[in-house]
């Protein structure tokens, strides 16, 4: 066996190890799953002025984008 052949076949096996990482994105895949579907119940939003009506998880979900992009932004302008 050459060494190229080798070193593929432990490359593939190494891909199909379950590391910590793996777990963990997993965990929270699911987490994200159960509050997705208990958090399904529609609720109103006013939003200054417009009142808007969405289920309670996409409005979560949104916060937490607009959150996130805030704080990369802001993290950004401190680096420089």
């Amino acid at each position: 066996m050459s060494r190229r052949e080798t070193s593929s076949t432990e490359g593939s096996r190494a891909g199909r190890v379950l590391t910590p990482g793996r777990i963990a994105i997993g965990i929270l895949v699911i987490l994200l799953l159960v509050f997705i579907f208990e958090n399904t119940s529609k609720v109103r939003i006013r939003l200054l002025i417009p009142e808007v009506t969405m289920p309670l998880y996409l409005a979560l979900l949104v916060t937490a984008l607009l959150s996130a992009v805030c704080g990369y932004f802001a993290a950004a302008r401190r680096r420089k």
